[in-house]
């Protein structure tokens, strides 16, 4: 039984998100957007208030929260800033490959930290040559002994510049692809580790991107995260369970530019009438509702396999390259119902346009959510129905009385070239339409359906 009501914790947490949203973050974003920098105190805010790290599990100090409840509270502060919603969030994804690795000691320490003080953490897969290819990363760890060296730069790194830990991926080998990357939890501490300048963004200005460069920064064993081989499938499983969270970054922004284009389309006159009242503009803001409601729905189908201990990587794959398209197609139709008020900067739409723009891109791009999804239905997903040379299109047939089922006796023969269906008790010489041998001809009837090869079964793991 299908049930999407929200508990009553989880309204009170997405009110009480809300409420944060609109009093301390609405003030302060645009003066932040302008001076393309982050806000460290509303992170800080934001931690005291528990919006931050909520999904620590409880051992560790934290409040155990799920993936459903994360999405909750991303929609709520992504609909009043995208880029500070980033920000906010990326602990999660910093945190998330501790919290699925097998060392207990470091989970036991860090995460007990995190849960306790302000500390902040990132998450470095992306080099400059190397983005959505995980598999190609060139960042070098050198085994010594129990440590490691390493050596190379990461880029595009969400509060690189801020944060206090790094979870870093690299590889022992680069010849090696998917086999030679491991993880490690750097301090930014640590002698050889250097920050570069906050990169200069398009949109999402009030969250902080920077390279990380590593220079012989030695990684003690007690530090390493995923040993080499290991690192590939953790990257993944990662992914796994922050890209719904993206989704829920795009249903936020997609939700606010539709009140926004809703709003002025109430007031705004034309020819002597509202805009509201053109049926032009009402089929824009039905379609702008649709794609809110889709991308949500799909966020939270994903959010719950995760949090079901299901394995949630193609429908998070799903949801997060339909959410984020699906906003930027809203935010592009708020844009235009706002017309040239809403090109300029002194309404809300122009930020939401350019910061919606990289939800497309970043925790992999909507091209490679492309590959994970095709590779499912192409090699992984279950068909109800039979396979085109088995379809079994009878024609031309008496049923049998009275039951209205096709007479057992009759068989028939499909031409695999064509699809002509020969029904006799044995198939022609040869086919009349495209004139293939009988050997072109595979039996179809009789057929028993609902055996095990038309069960449904789960996507692969």
């Amino acid at each position: 039984m299908l049930n999407f009501n929200l508990s009553p914790e989880q309204i009170e947490l997405r009110d009480q998100t809300r409420r944060f949203a609109l009093e301390e973050i609405l003030p302060v974003a645009w003066e932040y957007d302008a001076r393309d920098e982050l806000p460290l105190f509303i992170l800080k805010k934001a931690f005291e208030a528990g919006i931050m790290n909520g999904d620590i599990p409880k051992a560790y100090g934290g409040k155990g929260r799920g993936a459903l409840e994360s999405a909750l509270l991303t929609e709520e502060i992504a609909a009043v800033c995208p880029g500070l919603a980033t920000s906010i969030f990326d602990n999660s994804l910093g945190m998330e490959p501790i919290m699925l690795c097998r060392n207990e000691p470091l989970k036991q320490k860090i995460l007990s930290e995190i849960a306790a003080d302000f500390k902040l953490i990132c998450f470095a897969t992306s080099e400059p040559v190397m983005g959505s290819d995980v598999s190609g990363i060139r960042c070098l760890a050198r085994p010594d002994g129990d440590d490691y060296i390493l050596n190379g730069t990461k880029y595009w790194i969400t509060n690189g510049g801020i944060a206090d830990y790094i979870t870093v991926f690299a590889t022992v080998d680069p010849k090696k692809a998917h086999e030679g990357i491991c993880a490690f939890l750097v301090d930014r501490n640590w002698k050889g580790v250097s920050v570069g300048r906050h990169i200069p963004k398009l949109g999402q200005r009030c969250s902080n991107t920077a390279g990380i460069n590593f220079k012989d920064v030695r990684v003690p064993k007690a530090n390493v995260v995923a040993p080499p081989g290991e690192g590939f499938v953790l990257a993944m499983q990662t992914f796994s369970r922050t890209r719904p969270i993206i989704g829920s970054f795009a249903v936020g922004a997609a939700r606010s530019a539709m009140e926004l284009a809703v709003d002025y389309a109430k007031k705004r006159r034309t020819f002597g009438v509202k805009i509201a009242n053109n049926q032009a503009i009402q089929f824009k803001i039905a379609e702008m509702y649709q794609k809110v409601e889709t991308a949500r729905l799909l966020t939270w189908k994903a959010a719950w396999e995760a949090d079901s201990g299901q394995d949630p990587t193609v429908t998070a794959s799903i949801a997060k390259f339909y959410a984020t398209e699906a906003a930027m197609e809203v935010v592009e139709e708020a844009l235009q119902i706002f017309g040239g008020y809403g090109y300029t900067r002194l309404y809300p739409i122009e930020k939401l346009y350019r910061d919606t723009r990289l939800f497309k891109i970043y925790e992999g791009t909507s091209e490679i959510q492309r590959i994970i999804v095709s590779g499912f239905v192409l090699h992984g997903y279950q068909p109800s129905l039979p396979p085109l040379e088995d379809f079994p299109m009878l024609t031309g047939i008496d049923f049998a009385v009275p039951d209205g089922v096709v007479d057992p006796k009759i068989k028939g023969w499909r031409c695999r070239m064509c699809g002509y269906i020969h029904t006799a008790d044995e198939p022609p010489k040869e086919c009349p339409y495209c004139y293939f041998p009988q050997t072109a001809f595979k039996q179809v009837w009789p057929q028993t359906f609902g055996t095990e090869q038309y069960k449904s079964k789960p996507p692969p793991k």
